[in-house]
């Protein structure tokens, strides 16, 4: 009897997901993919989904930041989307606590999530024992990217160390080059700081700064020498650096103009839409050697709170949906990112993306992202402390000091 009920409970659920005949289940998704590349990326998802008997209503707004405070808005408001887009980090844990959002308990357990997603991943989704996010993809946020046609004028190889890294920079700005194509906003700054962190700084160093947050460590010497380094990347930038959009960085890797980018692997998706192939026309690293950090990113679908039976159908279809197998694939392919699940076919797959998926084989390189450790209240304050740094000629003493005062618990 308890294999028949939980037969028939299966049954249900599958059901509920599959597509409905009377009604098409309408879900309205908010997200902030509007890049070339990311626009490719998202289709892929809705076409998924229609392929279901779904209908996608795309909502698109520009920057993370703006298109999860119009969610919350909307949710508070009491006129939820169907789905908002979330990064893997604890953005969304205060409208978890807030109870303004439904799991997604149902599809997890059926579809058997803690079989095939990383840790790093589901100690970001599952809150209290339930599952209030759908992962959409795995970002490393500290790839980097060199072009080709750069360093062919530069006469330089790609780097395989830090040091090297920054020879090359050297070669490139006396060949005329912008040595490193940054956009000068706040997270991006961020990245890196993150990607010096890991990198330069180390593992050990990175956990102690990031998960626990420990004040001798933030003010020894290790880490004022990756505050040093990461200032030092300044001085490589371009005068049209501030305020520049990520994508518009990675045009001037694109076009030559520029040598080296510290970026997300969502940088590939720019790369693919300008038919550009990697290993022929650009590098890529995610860090340098072969046990070099993976640091987990990505991306999530969270789902608001709602009684109606119609769009907690399309909640759940489009949970099941955009974890599938083939919709993995088909939107990493698009997006630069690398899929979710370990159980899938990469082989069709660029370069760079084999790299990352023989890298999250490793558990042993694998390192959340740093806003997995910290609060939102904290990675603001963090942000501040850096960008300031980067912009300003600030004693790397203070620093340490307001960095220690930021995280602080």
């Amino acid at each position: 009897m308890k294999t028949a009920r939980h037969a028939l409970a299966a049954a249900a659920l599958a059901a509920a997901t599959l597509p409905a005949t009377a009604q098409a289940l309408k879900a309205e998704v908010i997200h902030w993919w509007t890049s070339g590349g990311e626009s490719a990326a998202v289709k892929t998802l809705a076409e998924a989904y229609r392929a279901q008997g779904g209908v996608w209503v795309d909502t698109a707004v520009a920057l993370g930041e703006q298109a999860r405070s119009v969610a919350i808005n909307r949710i508070a408001g009491g006129n939820p989307p169907t789905a908002a887009q979330f990064n893997t980090t604890q953005q969304f844990r205060d409208i978890v606590d807030q109870g303004m959002l439904n799991n997604v308990d149902a599809v997890a357990q059926r579809d058997g999530w803690d079989k095939f997603l990383p840790e790093t991943v589901l100690q970001a989704i599952k809150v209290k024992g339930h599952y209030y996010a759908a992962p959409v993809d795995i970002h490393n946020m500290t790839w980097f990217w060199f072009s080709k046609a750069a360093f062919k004028k530069a006469g330089i190889e790609e780097p395989r160390s830090f040091d090297e890294l920054f020879t090359a920079l050297d070669r490139l700005k006396a060949a005329g080059l912008v040595p490193l194509a940054h956009g000068g906003q706040p997270w991006q700054d961020g990245i890196v700081f993150t990607a010096v962190l890991a990198h330069y700084g180390g593992r050990e160093l990175y956990l102690k700064v990031f998960r626990d947050r420990d004040p001798k460590a933030i003010m020894g010497e290790d880490f004022r020498r990756v505050l040093l380094a990461f200032k030092r990347l300044q001085g490589y930038t371009d005068k049209g650096s501030p305020g520049r959009n990520w994508n518009d960085a990675t045009a001037l890797l694109i076009s030559g103009r520029a040598g080296v980018q510290i970026m997300g692997d969502w940088a590939k998706g720019e790369f693919a839409q300008a038919r550009q192939e990697a290993g022929r026309d650009y590098g890529c690293a995610p860090g340098f050697g072969p046990h070099a950090p993976y640091i987990v990113q990505g991306d999530v679908m969270v789902f608001p709170k709602t009684d109606k039976p119609d769009q907690v159908k399309a909640q759940q279809l489009l949970a099941s949906v955009i974890t599938q197998p083939a919709t993995q694939v088909a939107f990493s392919i698009k997006k630069g990112s690398i899929p979710i699940r370990t159980d899938v076919d990469a082989s069709k797959m660029d370069l760079c993306a084999q790299m990352g998926v023989a890298a999250m084989k490793d558990k042993s390189r694998q390192l959340g992202n740093g806003e997995i450790y910290i609060t939102p209240d904290q990675n603001g304050a963090l942000q501040d402390v850096l960008t300031g740094y980067w912009n300003r000629n600030i004693p790397v003493e203070k620093v340490q000091k307001d960095i220690v005062a930021a995280l602080r618990n």
